[in-house]
């Protein structure tokens, strides 16, 4: 099986730096990413140049998550295509881990496990006791939209990802909605772990706007068809099914499929 990692970046020249050297330390071939530069006016294209090990497309414009995403996958010609943002790192090929495990469990869609924010713990000794403990764990029907691999067949069926700049970050979950209604089997496995700064991208980009967040997202609900009780009715089911894998998970391992360190503290999710 092969594989494309699509990553895309708007200046923040440090965290690719990092996550690509973070990817390759672990096994993740040179050849396999593929850097989309969305209009970045930092050194991010320039630092490119000097990386002929690495595929990259010079965008002039910011054409957004969903524009980049597309972009990467129709310049893939692999049997996977693994979407992912670049304030990431890892101790282990997680990349290859979620794949692995999709094949294993039918997935077509699959997101791997992560902590996010602070990294204010051993990731190295922290992924060997979560793989050990967590490997046959998996959340049937959700990814997320920090990382996911998605497997040729799924863009013949249901399209590639939205391009509309609306969507403003939400491409993730109208994508969901879209495998979700067509019957794809999706889901996110314990057998790969990452840790993920957060949201470093759009909160630069909020403070250099002077905005507080970006979009509406009831924009994304019309685009669903959904109306205001459509609107709720998705939400609980969404809330609820995530307390009962927080429930189940914390129960049975002391740990989640999703959490988050802040200030000290410990989020399960």
């Amino acid at each position: 099986m092969s594989y494309t990692v699509v990553i895309p970046v708007l200046n923040q020249l440090h965290y690719t730096q990092q996550c690509v050297s973070s990817l390759l330390s672990v096994g993740v071939h040179a050849g396999s990413l593929l850097i989309v530069n969305n209009g970045s006016t930092d050194d991010t294209a320039a630092w490119l140049a000097n990386r002929p090990d690495l595929r990259s497309v010079n965008n002039p414009v910011n054409l957004g998550c969903g524009g980049a995403w597309t972009q990467g996958a129709l310049l893939a010609n692999t049997d996977w295509v693994v979407l992912l943002n670049n304030d990431i790192i890892c101790t282990h090929n997680f990349i290859q881990a979620q794949i692995d495990a999709a094949e294993t469990q039918g997935l077509k869609v699959v997101s791997p496990s992560m902590v996010e924010f602070e990294l204010d713990y051993d990731l190295a000794a922290f992924t060997s006791d979560f793989l050990a403990k967590m490997s046959g764990v998996t959340r049937l029907g959700w990814f997320h939209g920090v990382c996911f691999s998605v497997h040729k067949t799924v863009f013949q069926k249901v399209g590639f990802l939205d391009t509309d700049r609306m969507l403003f970050g939400r491409e993730d979950a109208e994508f969901l909605a879209r495998c979700t209604k067509a019957g794809v089997p999706v889901g996110t496995v314990g057998s790969a772990l990452m840790h993920h700064f957060g949201m470093i991208t759009q909160t630069a980009m909020k403070k250099e706007q002077g905005v507080s967040k970006f979009g509406d997202h009831r924009y994304l609900y019309r685009k669903m068809g959904l109306d205001w009780w459509g609107r709720q009715r998705l939400k609980f089911a969404r809330k609820s099914r995530a307390r009962q894998w927080v429930q189940q998970e914390q129960t049975a391992h002391g740990l989640t499929l999703h959490m988050v360190h802040r200030q000290g503290q410990i989020e399960y999710r």
